[in-house]
């Protein structure tokens, strides 16, 4: 695994990724996935406030879909008990 922070790579085992970690350093396996972030992470406030009108306008078209397709399963119950 490896401990990535800026432009410094580590390549590092088991015993050392709680010290990078505690560093600031994301710890990636094999493949390059993050397996965990680096402590003192932090994003922007307009980053956090853009991610949260994206999740509540998400939310609102879920809600709006589930609405939807529970209308269209009650006619569809409907339309099948009309054609028996």
């Amino acid at each position: 695994m490896k401990a990535i922070k800026e432009n410094k790579v580590y390549t590092i085992d088991e015993t050392l990724k709680a010290t990078y970690k505690a560093q600031g350093y994301d710890i990636v396996d094999e493949k390059g996935n993050v397996v965990e972030y680096g402590v003192g992470k932090s994003i922007s406030y307009e980053d956090y406030q853009s991610l949260q009108d994206k999740v509540k306008k998400l939310e609102d078209e879920n809600k709006k879909l589930k609405e939807e397709n529970k209308k269209l399963r009650e006619e569809n119950k409907e339309t099948k008990k009309g054609t028996n």
